[in-house]
């Protein structure tokens, strides 16, 4: 599944990106607790984008099932409701965005169970 190699590798450009503008861009511009925000979201989106690049690995070597796809898809859904609510709240002070954040959480840790239960069986 190249789609998550392209997917990840996608996502950690960014991630970089964002990181370098948060450290560049913001410093001055935000309060301190907001750059440790987006600190945060640049670091989770690195982890997962990772995580998706694996999976692409992943299913390229062995046959790929849905829990795979769905991890792939999850962690995808993960970056954009926890990373992108945390770039948002930083750039925008609306503290109810922080309530979406947990969403992506529940994501990402969904995401890796269902890595976890596709190793046990599959691989």
């Amino acid at each position: 599944m190249k789609i998550f190699i392209i997917i990840g590798a996608i996502n950690a450009f960014l991630a970089v990106g964002l990181g370098a503008f948060g450290a560049h861009g913001l410093e001055g511009k935000v309060e301190p607790k907001y750059l440790a925000t987006w600190e945060t979201g640049v670091k989770y989106q690195m982890y997962h984008a990772l995580g998706l690049i694996a999976i692409g690995i992943i299913s390229g070597n062995v046959s790929a099932g849905s829990l795979l796809n769905w991890s792939g898809w999850l962690m995808l859904v993960g970056i954009i409701l926890f990373s992108g609510s945390l770039y948002v709240l930083t750039l925008s002070g609306i503290k109810v965005l922080g309530a979406v954040t947990p969403f992506g959480g529940v994501a990402f840790l969904i995401a890796w169970v269902l890595l976890i239960v596709f190793a046990a069986k599959h691989l």
